[in-house]
């Protein structure tokens, strides 16, 4: 009998509001760590990004001729509380309920993730970002306010876009920190507030509306880079603080063992305050999403017993040199992926759903020639027949599968040059080419992935 994917499976595209939707300083929108140079970030680079806010219909029109049935996008916090924890703007909610009135209108699921590291300012400022749980709290209050506004039109919530983020280090460039002399009990608080509000949030969801909602790895397939018994000790100790420790969370309601006497030992100070563990209890999700790109080695040799394991690629990260790589030394592994999927629902139980796949190719258009990106078609192809594998052979249950940043966006760097997009968008005026992978999309993605060729 030949292997059927699911009638009910999800194709599609995620993106960022600040990747994706410019338009900065419009609609009552507050400024984000994003929109002014601090943090490290150049604010030019996503001031405009694709200028989605002025042109998303365009966008959508481009989703419904590639054939997709799901659109993951993110709700800016600035823009619909400009100071972060004021007033609800209204002209910011309206802009976001017009989207999804259109997605729908085109037959596409919508998926709402509630925070993509773009901080509003004033918090940041102020209080650190989710290192306050003053900080928490107001995110809790706008991510319940948008599933009042919104729960009943759309039925897919993520809280964290690649949550186990705040848990390594680069922590503080995700949650909005400012501080300069970070601590190792800083990490961890921000990992605990933000945990906390994804926990209540679920909650919140499950007791007022016929919704779901997942909890969202980075997941990066990593093996030993030798046969060392260290490295594959190490290996194993990151993997538990790095996922693990958060789908322990997602599919039980507690943190890792390990972690928690890690934490003891440490003497470390994660504001764990009473009432909290039972908040965990309450919020187990309904799937677990991730981001999948690339695999890379753990070399160990240079960590020792004094290195925290959140930390042990800093140190000890090496590329494979049997994979193929692009220009940015991102391997092509799709074996890693099924990996993945398989290893998710196996020691989770919970539906997996990756929401984030693609490869990141420098292109420009001439202005006439079609972008020939096959490397990006070889990607994806490899990628579904991974996944195909892990569905038919391995017997994992899979949501669907979203692409990243399929019309062209900005990297997390906030530089053009690096395209994950089937759609090529001019930086200059904004005009969308599609490119060869476009229609290759359009076919496999009207076929329901029965077609990859």
């Amino acid at each position: 009998m030949e292997n059927k994917m699911p009638k009910d499976f999800f194709w599609g595209n995620s993106t960022s509001s600040m990747q994706t939707e410019g338009g900065w300083n419009e609609g009552g929108k507050g400024p984000s760590v994003y929109d002014v140079n601090t943090a490290g970030r150049s604010a030019k680079d996503w001031q405009v990004t694709n200028d989605n806010y002025h042109h998303y219909s365009q966008d959508l029109d481009l989703m419904k001729e590639m054939n997709m049935n799901m659109y993951r996008f993110q709700i800016s916090w600035s823009r619909i509380v400009p100071d972060g924890d004021g007033e609800f703007n209204e002209e910011g909610i309206a802009f976001y309920n017009r989207l999804i009135d259109d997605l729908l209108a085109r037959g596409i699921e919508p998926m709402i993730c509630l925070y993509h590291f773009d901080m509003p300012l004033n918090l940041a400022e102020k209080y650190n970002g989710f290192l306050s749980r003053k900080v928490k709290e107001a995110f809790v209050r706008f991510g319940q306010e948008m599933m009042k506004r919104f729960a009943d039109k759309v039925k897919y919530w993520i809280v964290f876009n690649e949550h186990n983020l705040y848990f390594a280090d680069g922590f503080e460039h995700y949650s909005g920190v400012l501080k300069k002399e970070l601590t190792l009990s800083d990490m961890y608080t921000v990992f605990h507030h933000t945990m906390l509000a994804h926990c209540e949030l679920t909650q919140f969801l499950h007791e007022n509306f016929e919704a779901k909602i997942g909890g969202m790895l980075a997941t990066t397939e990593i093996y030993p880079a030798t046969f060392s018994p260290k490295d594959n000790l190490y290996l194993r100790k990151f993997d538990e603080f790095y996922n693990r420790n958060l789908c322990d969370v997602y599919a039980f309601g507690h943190y890792s063992h390990e972690v928690m006497t890690y934490v003891k030992n440490q003497n470390i100070q994660m504001d764990f305050q009473k009432g909290d563990e039972e908040i965990l209890k309450n919020g187990i999700s309904d799937f677990i999403s991730f981001s999948y790109y690339r695999s890379i080695l753990l070399d160990a040799s240079q960590l020792t017993e004094n290195d925290a394991p959140n930390s042990y690629l800093t140190k000890g990260m090496k590329l494979n040199p049997l994979l193929e790589h692009n220009q940015w030394d991102w391997s092509i592994d799709p074996e890693g992926f099924r990996r993945i999927l398989s290893r998710l629902y196996n020691e989770f139980g919970l539906p997996v759903f990756p929401i984030e796949n693609g490869i990141g190719q420098s292109e420009i258009w001439d202005g006439k020639t079609k972008i020939a990106d096959d490397l990006r078609i070889f990607y994806h192809q490899k990628h579904l027949e991974a996944m195909k594998k892990a569905i038919f052979t391995d017997g994992v249950e899979v949501m669907g599968y979203l692409g990243w940043g399929l019309i062209d966006i900005p990297a997390s760097s906030g530089a053009i040059d690096k395209r994950y997009g089937a759609v090529y968008v001019d930086p200059k005026s904004h005009k969308r080419i599609p490119k060869k992978s476009f229609h290759w999309f359009k076919n496999v993605f009207a076929s329901n992935g029965d077609h990859l060729d």
